[in-house]
Parts: structure tokens; sequence; C-alpha cells
């Protein structure tokens, strides 16, 4: 497939399991690099700003990820499409996803971004976020809205090229955008004295310079996922499947944000200083979940490819390898973090009482954390088959819901941190029981009638002879 080829991992022959592990690595290193960037960015801020800015930043969390959970759920669509059809060998319909893709990050992205800058701050204000805190965490979320078609363009097409086996250059592209990132921080909040903006402003500028390497690698592959602009446009039927697969998975990241900012609401009755700890330990925790996460995207690429190729005891057996590499990444990078766990909180925030709320949050989910990844690998092996609505529908009820009344019904009888972060690991052994029995089912049935179909062609080969 051209000079791309160096890049890509063929998912569909070969030893499975060291193929999995060189196809993860690049993502995961790309998604920890992802983290690290953003964790020096409240560094920076915590250390050389006024404490209240290191709140502002973390307010918004739940705004922000509720907005990359919408556009990585379409870029779930497009992974699982990409990978089947490069799995089927059908170059033709590869291409025409692929620019529906970039029209979609083009055109959606502006307005995400118009829609993002108007509801912002009043959306901070639903969501009780202190009047001392609240202009800078709107300022905050206008510069970040603003560079919207950027991030959305990135991560567009990073799940192409994941689609292809192609997670290596990404990552050079991350760690080149993160390093820009680190730079500009340093400059605009030590020079500038910009503190939130100066924030802000970097990493959007760092969203640039990573958006236009992809754009690059697209435009110059002489592959079947080589983007030419005159071709850039949506096309009707390659958006509709691209919807019924991605679209319910959007919903569900909204959905999964919108009882996160539940909790975060109820965290910010806490004060600024359970806020700032809050947020301190959610960027560590982000380096056990993008460990995790990332068997999520393979778990995508490997079931999608494999099922175009109709391999199905290859999909089974990349599900099995997944759990069992998310479960490991879980236990061992959650149970590094939890024996330092006060000393990293201090990094972010030196006063005791923010190191203190963030210990609180930090024991009860990184020492479950690795529930979360199950959870992850059988959701995306769902949907690299095909199947999105049903575990949307699962998840809605497992996760979001359920954490929505844990906040409005069990949490006010036991006010404390302790009783709020229970919740998190409640739901995911409930969605691990209902997508996990689902997906049993359908992979029952895919063996059961691959051997039929298989044995008939068989037994019809001999007769013919």
């Amino acid at each position: 497939m051209g000079s791309g080829k160096k890049y890509q991992v063929d998912m569909c022959h070969g030893p499975l399991f060291s193929k999995i592990v060189f196809f993860t690595i690049p993502l995961m290193m790309t998604n920890l690099l992802q983290l690290l960037f953003h964790a020096a960015d409240l560094i920076v801020i915590g250390q050389f700003a006024p404490g209240e800015a290191l709140a502002a930043v973390g307010a918004t969390n739940g705004l922000t990820v509720l907005v990359l959970n919408i556009f990585f759920g379409l870029g779930t669509g497009i992974n699982v499409l990409v990978a089947r059809y490069t799995g089927a060998k059908d170059n033709a319909l590869v291409s025409r996803n692929v620019h529906t893709a970039a029209a979609v990050a083009l055109y959606w992205g502006v307005a995400m971004a118009i829609i993002g800058i108007f509801i912002s701050k009043p959306m901070l204000r639903l969501m009780d976020t202190p009047d001392n805190i609240i202009d800078k965490a709107a300022l905050y979320m206008w510069i970040y809205c603003a560079g919207m078609p950027f991030v959305i363009f990135y991560n567009f097409g990073s799940a192409i090229l994941r689609a292809v086996g192609d997670t290596k250059r990404p990552m050079i592209y991350m760690l080149i955008a993160g390093v820009l990132n680190v730079l500009l921080n340093l400059f605009f909040v030590l020079v500038f004295k910009m503190d939130v903006a100066g924030v802000a402003l970097a990493t959007k500028l760092s969203n640039v310079l990573s958006a236009y390497l992809v754009w690059r690698v697209l435009r110059d592959t002489p592959d079947a996922i080589q983007i030419v602009w005159k071709k850039v446009k949506i096309h009707g039927d390659s958006l509709k499947e691209m919807l019924r697969i991605g679209l319910p998975s959007a919903i569900q990241g909204a959905c999964y944000s919108i009882s996160n900012i539940t909790i975060q609401s109820s965290v910010n009755s806490f004060g600024w200083q359970a806020i700032a700890g809050n947020t301190a330990s959610q960027s560590l925790e982000g380096l056990v979940y993008v460990a995790m996460s990332s068997l999520f995207y393979s778990a995508i690429s490997f079931t999608g490819q494999n099922h175009g190729a109709k391999k199905y005891k290859r999909i089974v057996r990349s599900i099995f390898y997944c759990i069992i590499c998310t479960v490991t990444a879980g236990i061992v990078v959650g149970g590094v973090i939890l024996l330092f766990g006060k000393q990293l909180l201090g990094i972010y925030n030196a006063d005791p009482d923010v190191i203190q709320w963030g210990w609180l949050r930090l024991r009860i989910l990184l020492s479950t954390y690795f529930l979360c990844g199950i959870m992850d690998v059988i959701s995306g092996s769902l949907r690299g088959l095909g199947h999105s609505i049903k575990p949307m529908i699962v998840t809605l009820f497992g996760v979001c819901a359920f954490r929505i009344f844990w906040v409005m019904q069990i949490f006010p009888n036991y006010r404390t941190m302790q009783n709020l972060m229970v919740s998190y690991p409640v739901s995911w052994l409930l969605v691990i029981f209902l997508n996990g029995f689902m997906l049993f089912l359908i992979c029952r049935k895919m063996l059961r009638d691959a051997r039929f179909f298989f044995g008939r062609k068989k037994s019809l080969a001999k007769k013919s002879a």
C-alpha cells in the first residue's frame, strides 16, 4: 500500500497477540503524551498562577470532555468503516468514507466552535461553578471552543490511520505538538502572566500543528486513505452508515459526560480546594485510563478489519487478548500511581487540603479502574462488529442514569467525597455484566453461522467434484 505500509500493522494475518501489542503501544504512547501535556498545563498553572486558576481549568473538565466525547463517538464510526472496508479490500468505499469524514470534521467543527462559545458560560453556571472562578473558566472555554475544528480534524484523521493499522505517525505528531504546548505554556504564563488564557492558547496552537501534520500525511499518501481536497464532500450513504455506528457512541459519550458533569457539580459544592484536588486526581487517573482506553481502539480496529475479512475466530481471540492487556495495564499503572499518590498530587498543588481532597478520590478509583478498562474493551468490540445501539442503551442506563440517580438519591444522604466516588466502580460492574452477556451471544451466533456456512460450502464442493 505504498509509502505508508511500513507504518501499518496487518491485523488479518500472522501472530495476533504480538500484533495487538505492536499496534497498541504507539497508540498508548500517543494518549499518554496527550495526557502528560495536559498535565503540564495543570502543573504550570498550579505552580505559577493563583490557586483559583487551577480550579477554573478543572471546573471546565466536564464540558470539554462532553464536546470531545461527541466527536470521539463519530470517530468510532469512521474507524469501524475504514477498518472494515480495508479488511474487505474495497478501496473505493475506503476513499468515500475518508472524504466524508474530512467534510464532517470541517463543517461540524466550525458549527460546534460557534455553539460552544455561546453556551459555555451558561453551562458553567448550571454546574454551580463558584463565582470567584467562573470568569476564568469561561475564558478558558471560549479559547478552547475556538480551536475545535483542529481538534476534531486531528482525531478524525487519527481514527483513519488507526483503521489501517498506523498508530506510529499519530504518536510522532502528538510528541511534536506536545513539546510546542509545554514551551508555549511556560512562555505565556511566565512571561506574559496570562494564567488560564495562556494555557488555553498554548493548547490550541499545538492542536493546530497536530491537525496540520495529520492532514499532510493523509494528503500525501498514495493509498486509499488519501485526501484530495476537491473530493472532500459528504456522501450521503457513507454519512448514514457512519452515523449508524458512530452516533450511538457519540450520544453515549455525551450522556456519559452529562453524568460526570452532575458529579462535578457535586464536587463543586465542596469548594475550590475540592475542585482543585479533584482536578489533580483526574489528571493522574488519566495516566491509567489512557493505558487502558488504547485497548478500546485496538478492539475496534482488530474486530473491524477481521469482520470485513470474515475471520471470526480471530475476532474472538482479539477480544480476549485486549481484555487481558487492559486488566494488566490498569492494575500495574494504577498500583504504581497509588504508591506515590500524595507526592504526585503535591506536584499539582502543595496545599495540604487540595492534596487530601485529591487523595480521597484517587484511592477509590485507581484500586478499581481495571473494571473501566474491561467495560471499554467490550464496548469497543461490539462497535467493531457493527453493534452500536444496544451497548449505547446499556451504557445510558448502567452508567449515565445510574450515576445521576446516585447523585440525586444516595449522595444527599451521605455527603462525602467517598460516597460520590463509589458510584464509578458500581456503574462499571453493571455495564460489564450487561454488555458482556450481549457480546457473548453475538460471538456465539457469529461462530455458529460461520461453521454452518463454510461447512456447507465444503459439502457442496465435494458433491460437485
